[in-house]
């Protein structure tokens, strides 16, 4: 049996990716994909809901092979800088990923984003990162005044300063979200 919603999926991923999210419409993918407009929303309720599911689906795979690729026993400044630059090439060599950053859709993306309390599908990076964390308070990298819940989630801050790039300035973001981090991890480290 044809599992039509992942066929609807697959075919999205690969129009939105070849096309972007604003040139790839419904009508494309349920053609590409074999079955009539109408079957579309039995599965999903809009374009925007399809891409989302696949945004985030590329979301979690990207960190996923971040957190399989960095030295977690290194210094955590490097390692956030490397997660960080991970993060960011990851995002923008990938046409799905990197349309978070067209000034033409990404505020109707980081909408469906917030809607759909994106941040959800990447739980497992703060399940194993707070183990992390405590790691490194343990061995005195980090401070052990501050717990390491909270750590996490000032780390979970830095993430979502992401979906207000707009409000800051896209001139300006890429520089502050580096800032942001660095300034954070000086702090957090023992002895900055």
């Amino acid at each position: 049996m044809v599992d039509k919603k992942a066929d609807i999926f697959n075919c999205g991923r690969v129009l939105f990716s070849s096309k972007g999210f604003k040139d790839t419409n419904i009508s494309e993918i349920t053609k590409m994909s074999g079955m009539a407009t109408g079957t579309f929303y039995n599965y999903y309720s809009s374009k925007d809901e399809l891409f989302m599911d696949i945004f985030l689906d590329e979301n979690a795979k990207l960190k996923k092979s971040i957190l399989e690729s960095i030295d977690l026993d290194a210094n955590p400044m490097e390692v956030m800088k490397e997660m960080m630059f991970l993060n960011e090439k990851g995002m923008l060599s990938n046409p799905i990923l990197k349309e978070w950053y067209n000034r033409d859709v990404f505020s109707r993306i980081e909408q469906s984003y917030r809607e759909v309390n994106g941040i959800d599908s990447v739980e497992f990076l703060y399940e194993s990162f707070i183990e992390v964390v405590k790691k490194w308070q343990s061995e005195k990298k980090l401070r052990s005044d501050i717990d390491a819940e909270m750590i996490m989630a000032i780390f979970s801050s830095i993430i979502n300063i992401d979906t207000h790039k707009e409000e800051i300035g896209l001139k300006y973001f890429p520089q502050v979200l580096d800032y942001v981090a660095e300034f954070i991890m000086k702090g957090l480290i023992n002895g900055s």
